[in-house]
């Protein structure tokens, strides 16, 4: 299939040295703008990012939620008390449990580490 689409001239100047890869760049485009759109994801990737960074055992341990995933949270938690979840938000609520999930390793972890010192 051909699409055509219009881009300002800078963004074609940046995507003309890749034209053979612009699908692969539209596919990883689309799976970012889907994460962020429809499974709420972007919340998360805070949380990913900052264990990623490898922080000391004290700022692991002071890890909270942002205001706005608690709040999402909170919500999903309604929802599935009274009228229950769609399947979409199903599987967002998995993906907040596995989440969690890996935080409370890294507290268990960071808290040994603190009580080794």
């Amino acid at each position: 299939m051909q699409i055509s689409v219009e881009v300002s001239d800078e963004l074609a100047l940046r995507l003309s040295p890749l034209q053979d890869q612009l699908p692969q760049i539209l596919e990883l485009g689309l799976r970012e703008w889907n994460g962020d759109a429809q499974s709420g994801f972007s919340g998360l990737t805070d949380v990913l990012e900052f264990l990623a960074n490898l922080p000391i055992p004290e700022e692991i341990l002071a890890l909270k939620p942002s205001p706005v995933l608690q709040q999402h949270i909170e919500h999903l938690l309604e929802k599935n008390r009274t009228i229950g979840l769609t399947a979409q938000e199903e599987r967002l609520w998995q993906q907040y449990e596995y989440v969690e999930h890996l935080v409370r390793i890294a507290k268990a972890k960071a808290l040994l580490k603190l009580k080794a010192t």
